[in-house]
């Protein structure tokens, strides 16, 4: 066959059947119209559930892997009467042509993902928000049954409630009988005389509900919090997939977010940081008091424990740390300059030569800094 659907589920081919079901399950969620609703997308979701209705089933599998075609097509060489080997696959290691009975109509529903917008706030402390969706859920007029209240299900006059028709082909080795799906029922061996005129047959239609999502603190875009059940309703009111919420954290105009530590600048005049003052920080648990001591350089940092985003999985809290940054005044009138030059008299500052040092930009510097 020309597509790998080993490949197009990012498998091994020795992969077990666990393996292909939870990389079938992360695609989806990736793929999912619902999430991403272009056309290159969508065929590409339909492209893995193909891969995956193939890879999950013990027999189709096994006739792809020896070259057959499981969805009943040819493929490689054909022979006479357009028998390809694909026929013979399945006459050989299905049941023999034997009956396997129709499918149920009943499946999981899909999983579903959403994004919710937070800010700082929200992600250090947690928070409880609403969340509207758009989802399918069973239809109540029919209880999802997909036919019109006080109507049935019609047994299937082509395959006789068997879900499957036989046919009899000629090949090389002789007469080979196959089985495959009805193509009237679909395989489900019945048919729906008349459709539910609410959801149109399907058992399911579309509606917006309201959800409680409690964001644990500590979350961080990214993060994405798993609401079981809470997905679309299967068809055939088969159980509902699950619902994942991911959080995006919106930038704050003041704190810079690295990991669960916060960061933020103050800027002060040159004269306040040559004669020390104190700066009121308002901090995410309050007021704090920023000591900028006499002769505070501009990069000089201060570290406030404990005052940044709470661990997700741990106790505690990151920290806050505090930059300064000195503000070098650009434009003074002639007393100020008056002034400023007899500070440097006093200072004998009138011709500075400047200091030339070394320092500390190397890569062992940096790492040094790293560690410490």
């Amino acid at each position: 066959m020309a597509t790998d659907y080993y490949a197009v589920l990012g498998v091994p081919r020795e992969a077990t059947a666990e393996e292909i079901k939870r990389a079938y399950r992360k695609l989806a969620r990736e793929l999912h119209p619902d999430v991403n609703p272009d056309p290159v997308t969508q065929d590409q979701f339909k492209t893995v559930t193909a891969a995956y209705e193939i890879l999950s089933d013990p027999a189709k599998r096994q006739m792809y892997d020896l070259g057959g075609d499981p969805r009943g097509g040819q493929s490689g060489a054909g022979f006479p009467g357009g028998f390809g080997f694909g026929d013979i696959m399945d006459a050989f290691f299905s049941n023999s042509g034997g009956q396997r009975g129709p499918r149920s109509r009943m499946r999981r529903g899909q999983d579903a993902l959403i994004r919710m917008e937070i800010d700082l706030r929200e992600a250090t402390f947690g928070t409880v928000r609403d969340i509207t969706v758009d989802t399918a859920v069973c239809c109540t007029t029919c209880s999802g049954q997909g036919n019109a209240p006080g109507t049935g299900r019609m047994t299937c006059t082509m395959c006789k409630g068997r879900g499957e028709v036989q046919t009899v082909q000629r090949s090389f080795l002789g007469q080979v009988m196959t089985a495959r799906a009805c193509p009237q029922c679909g395989g489900f061996g019945d048919v729906v005389e008349t459709p539910c005129p609410e959801c149109a047959g399907d058992g399911r239609v579309r509606t917006r509900r309201t959800l409680t999502v409690k964001v644990p603190a500590g979350v961080d875009t990214g993060t994405r919090i798993q609401l079981s059940g809470e997905g679309e309703v299967g068809p055939g009111n088969g159980p509902a997939g699950d619902l994942y919420v991911e959080i995006v954290e919106k930038a704050d105009p003041i704190f810079e977010r690295q990991g669960d530590d916060l960061h933020c600048t103050i800027t002060v005049p040159m004269t306040a940081a040559a004669l020390g003052t104190d700066v009121t920080l308002q901090t995410l648990d309050g007021n704090e008091i920023i000591d900028i001591k006499s002769g505070t350089q501009s990069g000089n940092k201060r570290t406030l424990k404990s005052k940044g985003v709470a661990h997700l999985r741990a106790s505690g809290r990151g920290d806050l740390h505090v930059h300064i940054a000195v503000a070098t005044p650009t434009k003074l009138d002639s007393r100020q300059r008056e002034l400023l030059e007899q500070l440097a008299r006093l200072r004998d500052e009138e011709q500075p030569t400047g200091q030339v040092s070394r320092g500390e930009h190397g890569l062992f510097s940096r790492l040094r800094d790293a560690f410490r």
